[in-house]
């Protein structure tokens, strides 16, 4: 399967869905000559450090995920006249946050800044909240606009003042969160919940379509609908554990043949659109590496022998009663004869205690998801 489809939530296909058309982005310290540095200073965290398990969360973006990674984003405009921007579009995040002309550094001049004095239907409210990001920060200025491409009105968003520097490396310019809104940091709706209550949505639904990195085009977002068109067979529907992220249960996983067994109770994961690679409870790790082989390198990444790639073992994920495989092709990266693992060690347990899994975009681009049913959908790309 070389596409996939992610469903957040109801099913009905409608004529006249709305799209946005998804690029598709390699952070790009590496090529800048400066990624050895940087991870010098700033150590790989645990990518589920993101995930604050409580009703008083405060969002959190690990910088490495941003450094090292490959993300798909998309384009919105922020008016009145337009303002363009394009958005990592995130559903282990909650809100939406642009760079701004109160911001002064490089990072932000870089990217598009959102100027408040042009827009007409700019409203300030007058607040100011910090955003944690891993080892460092931003601070923004919350106001309301009019959001096109993503059509809503006066939404809430914030404007930066300042940002980490690992932004400066990315191709794109910020965030629009798809996560639940007791996530939100304002205690405003999301975007997607916004669009609902105006009336926005065909139906109480959001969907990705997602491609193949070397197509140069990454897929779609259809906010109210699922195309049918992109998808064989039937969605296999399974319920949110916790409404804070997009979490679910994992009854058992199997690396080739061989059925874990592991954790008798199941284990929890997070569907994650913000986050590329595949991260594994850190328990499992050696099952991992001792099926494919794998050492690790000097800088961090898990290495395998391209020779092999043939013989390396598919990964099953048992999804209520289903089996999701995940082949090498999905999870192994070559580049000129290094071939890396597209996977991480994940330390954080879930709020149960259960092992935690993050389901990022390397398993995202065999498989889809869902919104209002508070359920998530996976199904073939068709």
């Amino acid at each position: 399967m070389s596409l996939v489809v992610l469903v957040l939530v109801c099913l009905h296909c409608s004529e006249g869905l709305e799209r946005c058309v998804l690029g598709f982005s390699f952070v790009v310290m590496e090529e800048h000559g400066v990624l050895e540095t940087f991870l010098k200073t700033h150590p790989k965290v645990d990518p589920a450090a993101k995930y604050h398990f409580n009703n008083d969360a405060v969002s959190y973006e690990p910088l490495t995920n941003l450094t090292l990674q490959s993300l798909y984003f998309g384009k919105i405009s922020i008016r009145t006249p337009p303002q363009n921007f394009l958005v990592l579009f995130d559903t282990g995040f909650s809100n939406l946050w642009v760079p701004s002309t109160y911001c002064q550094s490089q990072t932000c001049f870089d990217h598009n800044r959102f100027n408040p004095s042009l827009s007409s239907t700019f409203r300030n409210n007058g607040q100011n909240c910090t955003l944690s990001c891993g080892s460092g920060s931003l601070s923004v200025v919350l106001g309301y606009d009019t959001v096109t491409n993503i059509v809503i009105n006066n939404q809430e968003f914030g404007l930066s003042e300042n940002e980490p520097s690992p932004f400066y490396y990315s191709d794109f310019d910020r965030i629009l969160g798809m996560a639940y809104p007791n996530l939100v940091v304002g205690n405003v709706p999301t975007v997607m919940e916004g669009k609902l209550q105006q009336g926005q949505l065909i139906q109480p639904i959001f969907s990705f379509f997602s491609s193949q990195p070397a197509c140069h085009y990454g897929g779609e977002l259809i906010p109210g609908g699922v195309d049918t068109q992109l998808y064989s067979g039937q969605i296999i529907w399974v319920p949110v554990t916790w409404e804070l992220y997009w979490q679910i249960a994992i009854q058992e996983f199997a690396v080739g043949n061989q059925i874990t067994g592991v954790y008798p109770q199941g284990c929890q994961a997070i569907v994650d659109a913000g986050t590329f690679l595949l991260a594994v409870p850190q328990q499992y790790m050696g099952s991992f590496f001792q099926a494919a082989g794998a050492q690790r390198a000097q800088n961090g990444d898990f290495v395998v022998n391209c020779n092999y790639l043939q013989s390396m073992p598919t990964i099953t994920f048992i999804i209520s009663g289903f089996q999701f495989p995940l082949p090498p092709s999905a999870y192994i990266f070559s580049n000129n004869d290094y071939c890396r693992l597209g996977i991480e060690a994940a330390y954080q347990p879930s709020l149960t205690g259960q092992p935690l899994w993050i389901l990022g975009d390397v398993f995202l681009k065999e498989c889809f998801y869902d919104m209002a049913n508070n359920k998530v959908g996976f199904a073939l790309s068709a």
